[in-house]
């Protein structure tokens, strides 16, 4: 799972600033990435993990 978190915070943060700025934006980044990359099972929803994952770094320099 660590090289998927990676790889998704990776993309995230190629973004422009101007489109990572919001949670809203981080919540669409995240559906798209969830047709890119597959999660292993677990309690939470793939969306929430990567959200989480996503949340620290949105709005970020």
């Amino acid at each position: 799972m660590s090289k998927v978190r990676r790889a998704v915070i990776r993309e995230w943060m190629t973004l422009a600033r101007e489109k990572r700025q919001s949670s809203e934006q981080a919540a669409a980044f995240a559906t798209a990435a969830l047709q890119r990359h597959r999660l292993p099972r677990s309690r939470r929803t793939p969306h929430a993990i990567i959200m989480t994952w996503l949340s620290p770094r949105t709005g970020r320099p």
